[in-house]
């Protein structure tokens, strides 16, 4: 059963392939991704690494978290599911009528 791994505190030099490099010392990775910003196209920091079963996800964490990389400590975690919480919202009047 593959297991997604979130990987955050990255230098904005650190790809996809960067990662694919380092979490493959642990195991077999599916993929990694680097996040981006859609409009700069600038890393946000952060990425997600998906191992191929959950012992190597495992051993990746136990390997990796506040490891170097690219001159910054990294943190490595289980990733957490998306919760959909509706979105935005649109903002509140504060009292004010606005027809």
């Amino acid at each position: 059963m593959p297991s997604k791994l979130y990987v955050g505190n990255l230098a904005y030099t650190v790809s996809g392939a960067d990662l694919q490099e380092l979490f493959a010392q642990a195991g077999e990775v599916q993929s990694a991704t680097v996040i981006t910003d859609k409009f700069s196209g600038q890393s946000k920091g952060f990425g997600f690494v998906e191992m191929a079963s959950s012992g190597d996800a495992a051993t990746a964490i136990q390997r990796f978290n506040d490891a170097d990389l690219k001159g910054r400590n990294i943190k490595v975690s289980e990733a957490k599911p998306r919760t959909s919480n509706g979105g935005g919202g649109g903002g509140a009047s504060r009292g004010r009528n606005r027809w």
